[in-house]
């Protein structure tokens, strides 16, 4: 009887392939690992929702104050104007507190320089916020600059807190601070995006004015 031979050919994986799958998928791991928080999201998630919450609490409270935002309103007429216009951010939150759940949602998870506040009363500051201010949004210019995230950069330079002048050609960048090299942006009507270092450029060049000027807490 004549010996039988299979012409199939052996599927396993050598030794040498085993090793190179796994050393792949432990790289993948490693790149994958550092952007996310230890819930396994995207920290750029929450952010985002937070933004989301903060334009809803602007619109909500415009319904009741002749479809404006606070820092339209001046301070004797129960806005924040004149106190978000000399720097005071953390004003204009205050003025909206009802309308927002906590103030734990003015804090992007990864900003590490700033706490979260317990309350929107006792000791709540500038410090207990990761958002910028658009001084000039309102409902009628869907597209200008209403909150995001503040770690802007200028030729290469953090921005400092205070007010911040941004027209459609400016020099403006993230920094590595947050979403290395990114961020996120909510606009007058109520939508958010992450944007890159070009896409905030276009983001500037869409929004309707020459210049957006912005509160940084």
């Amino acid at each position: 009887m004549k010996p039988r031979f299979s012409n199939q050919r052996a599927i396993a994986m050598t030794m040498v392939e085993a090793v190179v799958v796994i050393a792949l998928l432990a790289l993948l791991v490693a790149m994958i690992l550092p952007t996310l928080d230890h819930t396994g999201r995207s920290p750029r998630i929450p952010c985002l929702n937070n933004l989301k919450e903060i334009g809803t609490a602007y619109r909500v409270w415009a319904q009741d104050n002749d479809d404006k935002y606070p820092m339209q309103v001046a301070v004797k007429n129960g806005g924040a104007m004149e106190l978000v216009a000399a720097g005071n951010v953390a004003a204009c939150f205050q003025v909206m507190s009802n309308q927002l759940s906590t103030p734990k949602i003015l804090i992007c998870p990864t900003d590490t320089n700033r706490i979260a506040a317990t309350n929107f009363a006792i000791g709540f500051n500038n410090d207990n916020i990761s958002y910028f201010v658009g001084l000039d949004a309102d409902q009628t210019n869907p597209r200008m600059f209403l909150s995001g995230d503040d770690n802007f950069a200028i030729g290469g330079a953090p921005v400092k807190s205070g007010l911040l002048q941004l027209w459609t050609n400016a020099p403006v960048t993230w920094t590595a601070a947050r979403h290395k090299f990114a961020g996120n942006i909510g606009l007058a009507d109520g939508s958010v995006y992450q944007v890159n270092a070009e896409s905030l450029q276009q983001a500037l060049q869409q929004s309707g004015v020459a210049t957006n000027r912005l509160a940084i807490p």
